[in-house]
């Protein structure tokens, strides 16, 4: 399972934890300017913006184009989106006449490619109509919901058997199921929690100790179920005190989604595997850096979008660095 988040502190930082129990050779990729998006249309989409984020790089015939298959990215504009799992709610639709007909595969650089803000975005997503299309026999179609965000605000856009929503989302955090609206509803059960010294409710003249700091934040769950990864981060994001400088503030992004990291051990699957967090991202994406660590890497490592060739004709990917990498003092 995974958790989204969006923060502006001077510039957007938005990122995710990937949680799972395998990896499919996922690669940072920065997809260029005018990179053809064969959409099944008469035409393919030349990406208008380029874009960065964490990708599976398939072709869907042998010798056909490379797809980036992004789990997260962020365009040179500044508009971000990520894809987190929503398996027992997500539904997809037939194609439909006069709709944009969009596989949850495309969804990402064709918003991507071709809007610069999340003012832009709500157009096509106005027309969007997600379709039930797999990428490929191996590859069969993803249930999930996506986090939307730039500078301006942060939209949930789900799928259901309900039909296409799109919510605002004014914690800027997402995690899995249940539903958006639903996992809203349950964060009004923690509104008492503060991150200041708690006052005495329990009765009226009864005066208790406050014997630790911290107590403020008591009942705030720390279990790695989706409803309460969902108010931790966002207790924890919207609590934050931003540094001054970039490393402080990339840093201040991964103490907050730190506070949802699961380790080996702690999540264990019915098949025997062990979920874990398979790499935590944040890209400043006013800048175009994305920053990522991996379960094997905990310093963290930076890619330059700009630092690429935006105006070429093929992707460029890198691959995470997967290995620890200690700095020694002595």
């Amino acid at each position: 399972m995974c958790t989204a988040a969006a923060c502006t502190a001077g510039d957007l930082y938005f990122g995710r934890t990937l949680d799972y129990d395998c990896a499919y050779g996922e690669e940072i990729v920065v997809t260029p300017r005018g990179y053809a998006l064969e959409l099944g249309g008469p035409a393919p989409l030349k990406s208008r913006w380029a874009m960065i984020g964490m990708a599976h790089v398939a072709a869907q015939t042998p010798g056909g184009p490379a797809w980036p298959l992004y789990y997260e990215a962020a365009n040179e504009k500044g508009l971000c989106i990520a894809g987190l799992n929503l398996a027992a709610s997500a539904a997809y639709a037939a194609p439909l006449p006069g709709r944009e007909n969009i596989a949850p595969w495309q969804l990402i650089p064709w918003l991507l490619g071709q809007c610069a803000s999340l003012a832009e975005a709500r157009g096509p997503l106005a027309r969007l109509n997600l379709i039930d299309a797999p990428f490929s026999p191996a590859l069969p179609t993803a249930r999930l919901h996506w986090l939307i965000a730039d500078k301006t605000g942060a939209v949930v856009l789900e799928s259901t058997a309900a039909g296409l929503k799109l919510y605002e989302n004014p914690v800027g955090v997402l995690t899995n199921e249940p539903p958006f609206d639903q996992q809203l509803i349950l964060l009004a059960g923690y509104r008492q929690l503060t991150a200041g010294p708690p006052e005495t409710r329990f009765a009226p003249g009864l005066t208790l100790p406050e014997y630790s700091r911290g107590m403020g934040a008591i009942g705030l769950p720390g279990d790695l179920s989706s409803p309460s990864r969902f108010a931790r981060a966002a207790f924890v994001k919207l609590n934050s005190v931003w540094g001054e400088t970039e490393q402080d503030k990339v840093g201040q992004f991964f103490h907050i989604l730190g506070a949802v990291e699961q380790p080996r051990g702690c999540c264990r699957l019915e098949n025997g595997c062990q979920e874990i967090t398979l790499y935590t991202c944040c890209c400043n994406a006013g800048r175009g850096v994305y920053y990522y660590t991996t379960y094997g890497n905990r310093q963290i490592t930076a890619v330059d979008m700009h630092r690429a060739d935006l105006d070429g004709p093929a992707l460029t990917r890198y691959a995470p660095v997967a290995s620890e990498q200690i700095r020694w003092q002595n």
